[in-house]
């Protein structure tokens, strides 16, 4: 099932930005972009983890965009469920159209339970991420970015995430 999901998913989201990216094309003197990223994930007890981030921004000048990025993510094993969504304000900095620094300030909103001990809990967290990456151009104005993140914000014993450091990939339509 993992081996005929995952390559799926990849083809539906290459053939959905293919097709925004080569079906439109965005006037110069428009200023929005649009993208986000997508996350699959599968793992032992039965685990399964599905991530959506959109993102609406504005560039201020070709190579400063500010804007607002959302996150939804839904995880569940044999022993616990959780969603959590968040929100927040984004700013990216561009170079040549080749590299990327950013930073991301999120409020998570998480729902959790633990099906073993029939244990249930809303919390909330911040984040503040810092960071970049590399851009690779796969249309007119369409981007594939692939860059690392540190949520400043991140204590160990406190947090309920795993770690600070993440991954990203993305697009983003409109550059």
């Amino acid at each position: 099932m993992k081996k005929i999901i995952f390559p799926l998913l990849l083809m539906l989201s290459g053939s959905v930005f293919s097709q925004v990216s080569m079906g439109t094309t965005p006037e110069t003197n428009n200023k929005w972009t649009f993208g986000g990223g997508i996350g699959v994930g599968f793992g032992s007890q039965n685990s399964f983890y599905l991530q959506a981030s959109p993102k609406v921004g504005y560039r201020l000048t070709d190579d400063l965009e500010v804007g607002v990025v959302g996150s939804v993510s839904w995880q569940t094993s044999d022993y616990y469920r959780s969603t959590m969504f968040g929100v927040g304000p984004f700013v990216n900095y561009y170079f040549a159209r080749s590299f990327y620094v950013g930073a991301n300030l999120q409020q998570y909103f998480i729902n959790f339970k633990d099906k073993f001990y029939d244990y249930k809990t809303n919390e909330q967290e911040t984040a503040l991420y810092l960071g970049g990456g590399y851009m690779q151009r796969i249309g007119t104005h369409s981007f594939m970015q692939i860059g690392l993140m540190y949520n400043v914000l991140y204590k160990e014993n406190s947090s309920v995430f795993s770690s600070g450091l993440i991954p990203s990939i993305g697009f983003v339509v409109g550059l």
